[in-house]
């Protein structure tokens, strides 16, 4: 079995039955038939854009896989392309500043969960503001920065842009939903209000999971097993 064929098995273990049954069981009756190989690729685009059709919008981006982008979350994962690794320092995100728990929790306009794995956060940033002060992305650290959880309102545009190619991309599941796990060193940068990836703000970033929960959008990077990241993952409180 072939990576392409690998992925399009992947992607139908995410078929949500409820969605269209009768579309659902064709498309897994494709999937566990393997396509002549003169026809590969037209079958690709064919179940790609079948499995967009019939996923809830959380899963339907996990199509992209077949093309190499994945959209999820708020994040969008590019594992088409070796990107060159960010040089120099990152500029910070829009309006970012440091603030007590208590008052980052003021001014987002969603809860900020915190991992009972572990415990208060070290040092906690808001960052771009709207027009009346909500801020947009909350930042927990632990391990004197070296551990990162990202909070943002999930129902939002894409905040985060990784640059993955090389990288362990897998999918996983935290509380029984839908998850990304990006295990190795990627490039991130920050997509703005309007859309704009914020080049300047590009830097290395760690292996990282990419999950939703309650329409919060979440991303944990640091030095961590994807069992570890699990972990903390599902001890949010």
């Amino acid at each position: 079995m072939d990576e392409l064929e690998r992925e399009l098995r992947d992607l139908g273990a995410w078929l949500e039955p409820a969605a269209s049954p009768e579309v659902v069981d064709r498309v897994r009756a494709r999937l566990a038939a393997p396509p002549r190989r003169r026809w590969r690729y037209w079958m690709a685009a064919t179940l790609a854009a079948t499995l967009v059709a019939v996923l809830p919008p959380g899963r339907a981006a996990v199509a992209g896989a077949v093309t190499g982008l994945l959209r999820f979350a708020g994040v969008v994962v590019d594992t088409s392309a070796t990107p060159a690794p960010p040089t120099g320092t990152p500029s910070p995100l829009p309006g970012q500043r440091p603030v007590a728990l208590v008052e980052a929790q003021r001014q987002v306009r969603f809860p900020i969960r915190v991992p009972t794995r572990l415990g208060p956060p070290e040092r906690v940033l808001v960052a771009d503001p709207d027009g009346a002060g909500a801020y947009r992305v909350a930042s927990l650290f632990w391990r004197a920065g070296a551990l990162r959880l990202d909070a943002f309102d999930g129902t939002l545009d894409i905040a985060f842009h990784k640059q993955a190619a090389g990288a362990d991309v897998t999918f996983t599941q935290v509380h029984g939903d839908f998850a990304i796990w990006v295990g190795g060193p990627h490039a991130l940068a920050y997509v703005d209000r309007g859309g704009t990836v914020r080049v300047a703000t590009a830097r290395p970033a760690a292996a990282t999971l990419i999950w939703q929960d309650a329409g919060v959008s979440y991303r944990l990077e640091g030095d961590l097993t994807q069992g570890e990241a699990l972990d903390v993952a599902g001890s949010l409180d």
